[in-house]
């Protein structure tokens, strides 16, 4: 491979940040999410993972920026300034903190393989609130969202990519 390929491929890949699956489960388009505010971009692009365990992990490698104080929530960002939302359950705001446990905080750096946070599933379960973890991508420099599948995902793996300006 001639250098100059090489610089190419190297510049293409800076150019991309790999998003990794937040929770081993089911994971869905954006656009199928049961909240108008998320299924139509409202906040962001992005995707949502069904949950089958109470373990949930950061999308990205970065630093955790903001811990929401009801737990539900958690902003991250990326040396690149690309920020990410991941927001546990649907309506979870009103839980104020009760099925939660956060590991992180901010400051803190994280990867694919962070726990950023446990929820208690039956919990969500018992007062009939869906607990789709959602990862909405707040930042608009990027070019492109690329997500490679959809279906069963196991935590950490890498799922899709952002290609960035």
């Amino acid at each position: 491979m001639s250098d100059i390929n090489l610089f190419k491929r190297r510049k293409k890949e800076l150019n991309k940040l790999n998003l990794y699956s937040v929770a081993t489960g089911e994971l869905i388009p954006i656009t199928k999410v049961n909240d108008e505010v998320f299924s139509k971009k409202m906040l962001g692009d992005g995707y949502a993972v069904k949950p089958k365990d109470d373990n949930i992990y950061s999308p990205i490698k970065g630093e955790v920026v903001s811990v929401f104080p009801t737990k539900h929530a958690i902003g991250l960002k990326n040396d690149c300034g690309i920020e990410v939302l991941v927001h546990i359950g649907i309506d979870t705001v009103n839980l104020k903190g009760e099925p939660f446990e956060v590991s992180v905080k901010a400051g803190d750096i994280v990867d694919n393989n962070t726990l950023l946070a446990t929820v208690n599933l039956n919990v969500l379960e018992e007062k009939e609130i869906i607990s789709d973890v959602l990862v909405i991508i707040t930042s608009d420099s990027y070019k492109n969202l690329e997500m490679f599948q959809y279906g069963q995902v196991e935590a950490g793996h890498i799922i899709g990519s952002l290609h960035l300006r």
